[in-house]
């Protein structure tokens, strides 16, 4: 018989993995497929494979589905690539993602939580910074409340430095910094009247260059890096 479809039809051009389940009926292999793929049923698709009946009789009814992770604009991607690439990283880490509105959250916990935070959060950045360009929703990751304490530790900094400028009328050059943390000073920063922002220098990391204008309407407009 023709492949039965459900759900939605994946929409990016990764490889993705698909694994077939048997069961004595739908419901036995949706079941199996949550078991294996451990996540509830409506956080993957699925497709009819196969459905006959051996001999007579419902008792023999054998039916197979194919099924993979959803990958519809909302969290699929994301979960693909931290599965795999959790059996590869050489630390011990669990993991939570969320959706919330236009927003996926990845929480990380385990033994070897703390390495991530090391060197101001560097390695919890780049992991976030690949997740944003594999998902098609802004991702943000975080860790034992880390974006919290870096946000209020930036916004004080941007805070400071649109005081010198006020006060001087001459441009700070900020040290390099990476997309995340260019996009809170530049919010912070653009938030004060006659002052603006724009980043410096091509790649990952670029410096911020904060300086005044004379009307609000020169402000540069904060786009996502």
């Amino acid at each position: 018989m023709e492949k039965e479809e459900r759900n939605n039809q994946p929409s990016y051009n990764q490889v993705i993995e698909k694994q077939e389940f048997k069961g004595r009926s739908l419901e036995d292999a949706l079941s199996l497929a949550e078991h294996v793929l451990k996540v509830p049923r409506d956080r993957f698709n699925y497709e009819i494979v196969t459905e006959k009946t051996k001999l007579f009789g419902l008792k023999n009814k054998e039916i197979v589905i194919r099924a993979w992770l959803k990958n519809d604009g909302e969290s699929g991607a994301v979960e693909v690539f931290l599965k795999n690439l959790m059996k590869v990283f050489p630390l011990e880490l669990t993991y939570q993602v969320k959706k919330r509105d236009q927003m996926i959250y990845v929480v990380f916990d385990g033994e070897d939580r703390k390495l991530l935070l090391k060197n101001d959060g560097a390695l919890l950045l780049a992991i976030q910074h690949v997740l944003n360009k594999i998902s098609n929703q802004k991702v943000q990751a975080d860790c034992e409340f880390f974006r919290r304490r870096k946000e209020k530790q930036l916004k004080e900094y941007a805070q400071e430095v649109a005081r010198k400028v006020k006060e001087t009328g001459q441009e700070e050059i900020l040290d390099f910094m990476n997309p995340y943390e260019r996009r809170i000073i530049h919010i912070a920063v653009n938030q004060v009247p006659g002052l603006t922002t724009e980043s410096l220098g091509e790649g990952f990391l670029k410096k911020v260059r904060v300086y005044p204008v004379t009307d609000d309407s020169q402000k540069n407009k904060i786009e996502q890096e």
